[in-house]
């Protein structure tokens, strides 16, 4: 590579990544001023750090109204995610999160940072999700989500990857009785 310097395969890991994002604040802080955004986001960052403890995800860094979550497990990211966007819901915050998610091979580089295309791919699906919408290629979810509604989005083109991705969107399970007693499940979840 550059002057001898060169990247060793032992350095490549498998994660899974989640961008969260605080959706409109921008236009929020331009409207409620500085001192009202610094409310809302300490209590983003609070919900944050609370489940990602929790939870075992590690936030790898801060981006604003933002932040990048990593873990080994995809269940554990998606699970964490979807706790943390109810949580938002319900402290009353006037700012929704959305979020895009993604498992892949990466390069941890220095350490601390990651490289490659899964952290690319959760990212855009993060600037690409609605208010209130979690993102996630369909071929990151797993059987094993035992909370979480999945929905089949079907392929969508997302702005900078070269093939389309087919997509889910992931939300708190909805616990509803069939009659029987025993809650009825997420039959999406174990045939994605």
């Amino acid at each position: 590579m550059f002057d001898g310097l060169s990247v060793s395969s032992t350095n490549r890991v498998t994660r899974t990544f989640a961008f969260i994002d605080l959706s409109g604040f921008t236009a929020f802080t331009d409207n409620q001023g500085d001192d009202r955004a610094v409310e809302v986001l300490s209590l983003f960052r609070h919900a944050v750090r609370t489940v990602a403890s929790a939870r075992g995800v590690r936030v790898a860094k801060w981006l604003g109204d933002g932040a990048m979550l990593v873990a080994v497990e995809p269940e554990t990211v998606m699970e964490a995610v979807v706790d943390i966007e109810r949580r938002i819901d319900e402290s009353g915050s006037p700012l929704p999160l959305r979020a895009g998610v993604s498992t892949g091979d990466v390069i941890l580089f220095e350490g601390d940072d990651y490289i490659g295309q899964a952290v690319n791919v959760a990212a855009r699906l993060c600037d690409e999700a609605r208010p209130h919408e979690v993102l996630a290629p369909e071929s990151s979810v797993s059987s094993l989500l035992v909370n979480i509604d999945v929905e089949r989005l079907g392929p969508r083109e997302i702005p900078g990857l070269e093939e389309p991705v087919s997509l889910v969107s992931l939300g708190a399970r909805r616990h509803r009785h069939d009659g029987s007693g025993v809650e009825a499940g997420n039959a999406d979840a174990a045939g994605v």
